[in-house]
Parts: structure tokens; C-alpha cells; sequence
């Protein structure tokens, strides 16, 4: 009688374990299917933040308002994207940089740079980003960034390239 026990007990474990796997997988699925939404060529139309703060996104040494007009290749099959900064003025020369992007939960990614040479492995530094507003053609993605005990929030929205 007690191994029949253990043996139902085992089994209900088994069973659990099993669905918890199959929900698992589905919520893997889901937020894949969101970032496979992502796929392809966008440009940042704006960026908005607390003005009284110089913000100097990704530590690439620039003005929050130089990634206005850059434009951002997502491939979603590899998870890996470059984003192009246009540069001039106060921007300094354009330049490209090749990220790698992993899937938090939900709606929340996070990317990392990779400099020339170095695998995305060797990298462990990276932003976190939660994607918002999301339609066929525009996205959002907001950074909260901490500052003196609090955190600054900074929303860049994305169009699709090409759309007028």
C-alpha cells in the first residue's frame, strides 16, 4: 500500500513538473512571438525624458538627443541588431554598433554592445528595456536609469523605417 502511495504521489510530481514545463514553453513562445513583431528596420522619432537631466544613453559619450534620427536593424531569428548614429555637430562622427539581445520576461529585453572582435559571451555588461505601445509599424522602449536614489525614466519611440 505504501508503494502504491509513493508510486500516485510520484506521478501527480511528474504530472506538475510536466505542466509547469508546458506552460513555460508557451510563455517562452509568447514573448518570442512579440520580439519576432520587432523584426527588420526602425528609426528612433523621439526620445522623452526629464529635460533637466543630460542623459547619454548606452554610455556611447552622447546626447540622448544625437540617437534621434539613428537608425536600429532588429533580427529577431539570432537575436542580434546593430543601431547607426548618424553623428555630425555636437555628435561626432556616426558610427555602427553591433548588439546582442536577450529576452528577460514578458514585455522586458535586454541588449548588450559588442565590440569587434569579442563574442557576445565574453560581454556581460547590458541595458534592460520594456517594450511599450507596440503596433505593426511603432514601438516604444523604456529605460529607467538610476540617479541619486531614484530613477530617471527615459522613453525612446521607434517608427519602422520608411514610414512617413
Amino acid at each position: 500500500m505504501k508503494k502504491l502511495l509513493l508510486a500516485g504521489m510520484l506521478g501527480t510530481s511528474l504530472f506538475a513538473v510536466s505542466c509547469s514545463a508546458v506552460n513555460n514553453a508557451k510563455t517562452a513562445q509568447n514573448q518570442r512571438s512579440e520580439f519576432l513583431k520587432m523584426k527588420g528596420d526602425w528609426q528612433i522619432v523621439s526620445i522623452d525624458y526629464d529635460k533637466k537631466f543630460k542623459i547619454k544613453p548606452f554610455d556611447d559619450g552622447v546626447d540622448a538627443q544625437c540617437f534621434v534620427g539613428s537608425h536600429w536593424r532588429l533580427i529577431p531569428n539570432n537575436w542580434t541588431g546593430a543601431y547607426t548614429l548618424n553623428g555630425g555637430g555636437a555628435c561626432g562622427a556616426g558610427y555602427s554598433q553591433p548588439i546582442k539581445i536577450d529576452v528577460v520576461s514578458g514585455n522586458t529585453f535586454n541588449f548588450k554592445k559588442i565590440a569587434d572582435g569579442t563574442k557576445a559571451k565574453q560581454n556581460t555588461a547590458g541595458y534592460t528595456l520594456t517594450l511599450t505601445n507596440q503596433t505593426t509599424d511603432q514601438f516604444s522602449l523604456e529605460q529607467n536609469i538610476p540617479f541619486d536614489g531614484e530613477n530617471v525614466r527615459v522613453v525612446y519611440n521607434f517608427e519602422r523605417a520608411g514610414m512617413k
